[in-house]
C-alpha cells in the first residue's frame, strides 16, 4: 500500500471515530452538523477517502477539536501502538486481501476498543522484541498460514502450468528434461543460463542459482547442482517470467528479505516449478496406486521420485498440495531437518502445517528435537551410506509416531539424499484417522516401526529414553506449577 497517503487517511479516519464514539455523535448527526452526506464520512472513517480542508475544519468544529489535532499524525499515549502498527512494514507490505482482510475493519476494531486493542498490539511488539523476532520471520509464518489458508493448492497456478505445456507442445505424460526448459527460457524469454560465474566469487558459494535482470538478463546456477536441482531452478525461474512476478528475489537461498509480496511471489515461483516437473495428474494416480499396495514397499516410492526425475524436497512438498485436494487427507505436516555433525545439532528449517497439526514446529528457543522422529534418526543411516561411499542411492524411512501422554498418531514418511551436499532429510506426517486408513492399504503393516515420540527433550516425560539428549526443565517446571497450585487450592479449603 502507498503507506504515507494510506497510513493519513487511517489515522484520520480513526481519530474522527474515536472522537464522534466519546462524544456519543452518531454518523446522522454528524453528517447534519456537517452538511457531509453519511456515505461519505462513513469512507473517510473507514480510511477509504480523504476530505477536502473546508470539510476537515468543519468536522474538527462539530467534534470540538482543532484542525491541526485531525490532520497530525499523532495520536494519543492510548493509541501510540496502533499508530506504531500502521506506520509499521508490516501492514503497509502484507497484503491483507489475500487473507481475506480489510483494514477498514481493523479501524473498526481500533475505534470501538482503542485501549483493549492498543494494550494488545502492545504486547504482540514487546513480545517480538523480547525473542527476537525478525521482519522475515513474520513474512515465512504469514505464508505458511496464506499455505494453510488454502490447503497448500492453487488451481490457477495447476492451470497456468497446463497453458504453459499446451504452448510449448510439451506433453504430460512425460516430465520435462533441463535440457527441454534451459531452451525455452533462453528462446522465449532471452535469458541466458550460466555455469561458471557463480565459481568465480567465493561468496556466492552457497547460493544455487542467481538472477541478473538487465537488457541482457542472465541465470547463473551452480556447477555443483545435480540434473534434478538444475531443472528446479530452472523451472523456478520461467515461473517467475510465466506469472510477471514483480517483485522477487534474485538469489536461489534468502540474503535479505524485502518484502511479504517478495516471499509471496517466490513461493508462487516454486509452486508453479514444482507443478511442471510433477504433473498433477500423473501424479495423483501414481499415489493412487502406491496407496493400495497392501504392504510397505520403500523402492516403489523411490521408483515414483525417480520416473519425475526430481528431488526428495520437491517430491514431498508437491505430494502435500494434491493429498488435501484429490485424497481428503487435510491433516497433515511437512518438515525440513538439518544436521550438523560437528555439533550434534539438529536444526527444523522448513515447515509446513494444514488443519492445526503443529507438533512438531520451528523452536526459537534452542530446544532439543526429539530423537525418536524418523526425519532424525534418518540421518544416522545416511551417515553411514557416506562412510562406505555409496551416495547415489536415495534413503526412505517410514514409522508410526505416537505422541506421549495424546493420541494423536502419525504415519510419517521420510526422504534424504546422501549425496547433497547439505545434510538434510525431508517427512511428511499424516494424522491417522478413519480416512486415512480407507486411503492407505499397508498402514497396517507390522514392519512399519511403531515409537513413541515428544517434541522436544525439554518437555518429555520418558526418563528412560536412550536417546534423550536433554533434561526435561520445562515439564519439570510446568508440573512444580501444578503442584503448587494444587496445594494452595488444598489450603483454601
Amino acid at each position: 500500500m502507498r503507506l504515507q497517503e494510506d497510513v493519513i487517511r487511517l489515522i484520520l479516519g480513526l481519530k474522527i471515530k474515536q472522537l464522534r464514539s466519546e462524544k456519543n455523535i452518531s454518523l446522522t448527526d454528524l453528517a447534519v452538523a456537517t452538511g457531509i452526506s453519511v456515505s461519505y464520512l462513513n469512507e473517510i472513517e473507514k480510511g477509504k477517502k480523504h476530505p477536502k480542508p473546508s470539510k476537515i475544519a468543519v468536522i474538527a468544529d462539530v467534534l470540538g477539536v482543532t484542525y491541526d489535532y485531525l490532520v497530525s499524525l499523532q495520536l494519543s499515549k492510548r493509541l501510540q501502538p496502533v499508530g506504531e502498527l500502521l506506520r509499521s512494514n508490516i501492514l503497509s507490505e502484507l497484503p491483507l486481501e489475500h487473507f481475506g482482510l480489510d483494514i477498514s475493519r481493523l479501524l473498526d476494531l481500533f475505534a470501538t476498543a482503542p485501549a483493549k486493542l492498543s494494550a494488545f498490539i502492545n504486547t504482540l511488539l514487546e513480545i517480538s522484541r523480547a525473542f527476537d523476532l525478525r521482519v522475515e520471520q513474520f513474512y515465512f509464518s504469514a505464508l505458511r498460514s496464506y499455505q494453510e489458508l488454502h490447503d497448500n493448492y492453487f488451481e490457477e497456478l495447476e492451470l497456468e502450468v497446463e497453458r504453459f505445456l499446451e504452448l510449448h507442445q510439451i506433453s504430460p505424460e512425460q516430465t520435462p528434461s533441463y535440457g527441454q526448459l534451459a531452451a525455452i527460457l533462453q528462446n522465449t524469454f532471452n535469458i541466458t543460463i550460466e555455469t561458471e560465474t557463480l565459481n568465480q566469487h567465493p561468496e556466492l558459494a552457497p547460493l544455487r542459482s542467481v538472477f541478473l535482470p538487465g537488457a541482457a538478463p542472465r541465470l547463473l546456477l551452480s556447477t555443483g547442482l545435480t540434473e534434478q536441482q538444475s531443472a528446479f531452478a530452472v523451472a523456478r525461474e520461467i515461473g517467475f517470467q510465466v506469472l510477471q512476478l514483480q517483485e522477487r528475489p534474485y538469489t536461489s537461498t534468502w540474503v535479505r528479505v524485502g518484502s511479504f509480496e517478495e516471499v509471496l511471489n517466490n513461493f508462487k515461483a516454486s509452486y508453479f516449478a514444482g507443478a511442471l516437473l510433477l504433473n498433477r495428474d500423473r501424479l495423483v494416480q501414481d499415489l493412487q496406486t502406491f496407496f493400495e499396495l497392501p504392504t510397505w514397499q520403500p523402492q516403489y516410492l523411490l521408483q515414483i521420485m525417480e520416473n519425475y526425475r526430481t528431488s526428495p524436497e520437491t517430491f514431498l512438498h508437491r505430494i502435500t498440495s494434491l493429498l488435501p485436494r484429490f485424497f481428503n487427507i487435510k491433516q497433515l505436516f511437512f518438515l525440513r531437518f538439518h544436521h550438523d555433525p560437528a555439533l550434534d545439532h539438529y536444526s527444523l528449517t522448513k515447515e509446513l502445517h494444514l488443519a492445526g497439526l503443529h507438533n512438531p514446529h520451528a523452536s526459537f528457543l534452542n530446544e532439543h528435537y526429539c530423537r525418536r522422529w524418523i526425519s532424525l534418526t534418518l540421518f544416522g543411516e545416511m551417515e553411514r551410506r557416506k562412510q562406505v561411499g555409496n551416495l547415489e542411492q536415495p534413503l526412505v524411512g517410514i514409522q508410526r509416531s505416537s505422541y506421549i501422554n495424546s493420541t494423536n498418531e502419525y504415519l510419517v514418511m521420510a526422504l534424504a539424499q546422501p549425496s547433497e551436499s547439505q545434510n538434510g532429510t525431508i517427512s511428511i506426517g499424516l494424522l491417522i484417522n478413519e480416512n486415512l486408513r480407507r486411503k492407505v492399504r499397508f498402514l497396517d503393516d507390522p514392519a512399519i516401526l511403531h515409537r513413541l515420540v515428544n517434541e522436544t527433550c525439554e518437555r518429555c516425560p520418558a526418563l528412560d529414553c536412550l536417546e534423550r539428549t536433554a533434561l526435561p526443565v520445562i515439564l519439570e517446571k510446568q508440573l512444580w506449577q501444578e503442584q503448587v497450585m494444587q496445594t494452595l487450592e488444598g489450603l483454601k479449603g
